[in-house]
């Protein structure tokens, strides 16, 4: 029998709030059948929605009040002080308790950030928690981060995330040793700073499988299992990524939307327009894991709709059942043995 799992949601967090997130935890219910569900907002609005669901578990869900909110363009410290009772800050609680197993949030990223650090703590060996998600490549996926948490890093930095991507990789895909870039300008290793050379250094010395330098356009190849980068260089590739889908996306309504001609040529296209559209749909990879953490903390894209939502909460429900922190906790006390052996 599978062990129960609870997950504990922001129902206030995002550009909607629990217009989303309600719906988005009623399929998790009939989804997985092991799950409860605690969603944290104002008690009265959460439950107005809640009444407009149907089939809805009410014996693995239930409803914790908080009075504030943390707005999406609040500055991190202010939420910390100001908002002791927000809906984030109640969620994170509650996983510190013991009382959830995981947090999903579509709230602040920097206010969720700073408040999980503070509330759940940093997992002993890591300095700074980093936001790692999958993006999808021509084989299937690929792990990267940070991707936005750490403006700069140092090589340490790296090889930390390096650590903690290999050990989500291989507990959640199951990979074998999964195989790590570094990215930099490009493969030969007298190009790059400084910092990459010292990070592919420090990965190549250690029991991980360094597979090499990845440039920009091998993120999306598949050879590499975990691509490690600073939050700046992250941040900024997955956005550009993000924004030549949008572009391809365009490019493609245009030329078939042209003439009567390109439309019938849309008709019978189809369903390999509607197979494409399903692969590079953002919503299905929605959910970045908060790595580093003394607990599990997954963010959803504001801007998320239920769908994208749902898939954050199995992004969460997977780390739960694989233990991804106490994961790593494994990997650095065999990397601590491995140095103090030399």
């Amino acid at each position: 029998m599978t062990k129960p799992v609870t997950i504990v949601l922001d129902a206030m967090g995002g550009d909607v709030g629990c217009e989303v997130v309600v719906p988005a935890a009623v399929h998790a219910l009939k989804s997985y059948s092991e799950v409860n569900i605690i969603l944290v907002g104002d008690a009265a609005a959460v439950q107005a929605v809640l009444d407009r669901q149907t089939g809805v578990d009410s014996k693995r869900l239930r409803v914790q009040h908080a009075s504030q909110q943390v707005e999406m363009d609040e500055p991190p410290s202010s939420a910390m002080r100001n908002k002791k009772d927000s809906s984030m800050r109640v969620a994170l609680n509650l996983v510190k308790a013991g009382e959830a197993d995981a947090c999903v949030s579509a709230g602040n990223t920097g206010a969720l950030m700073a408040t999980s650090r503070f509330v759940l703590k940093m997992l002993p060996g890591i300095d700074r928690p980093a936001i790692c998600t999958a993006l999808p490549t021509q084989r299937t996926h690929t792990w990267m981060l940070d991707l936005g948490a750490n403006v700069d890093c140092d090589a340490g930095h790296l090889f930390q995330f390096a650590l903690m991507g290999s050990v989500l990789a291989e507990s959640v895909d199951g990979t074998a040793s999964p195989a790590i870039g570094v990215l930099n300008i490009g493969e030969e290793e007298i190009k790059g700073n400084e910092q990459v050379k010292q990070a592919a250094r420090l990965i190549g010395d250690s029991h991980l499988n360094y597979a090499g330098f990845a440039e920009g356009d091998d993120i999306f190849k598949g050879q590499f299992d975990v691509i490690v980068c600073d939050g700046f260089v992250g941040n900024i590739s997955l956005k550009s990524s993000e924004g030549v889908a949008k572009m391809v996306a365009s490019f493609i309504k245009q030329e078939f939307t042209r003439n009567l001609f390109t439309r019938m040529a849309a008709l019978i296209a189809m369903p390999v327009l509607k197979a494409f559209r399903r692969r590079f749909d953002p919503r299905r990879y929605n959910g970045a894991s908060l790595l580093g953490l003394n607990g599990i903390v997954v963010k959803s894209h504001g801007g998320a709709d239920a769908l994208a939502f749902s898939n954050a909460i199995k992004v969460a429900i997977l780390e739960v059942r694989e233990a991804v922190p106490d994961r790593i906790r494994a990997q650095l006390d065999t990397r601590q043995q491995d140095r103090q052996a030399q």
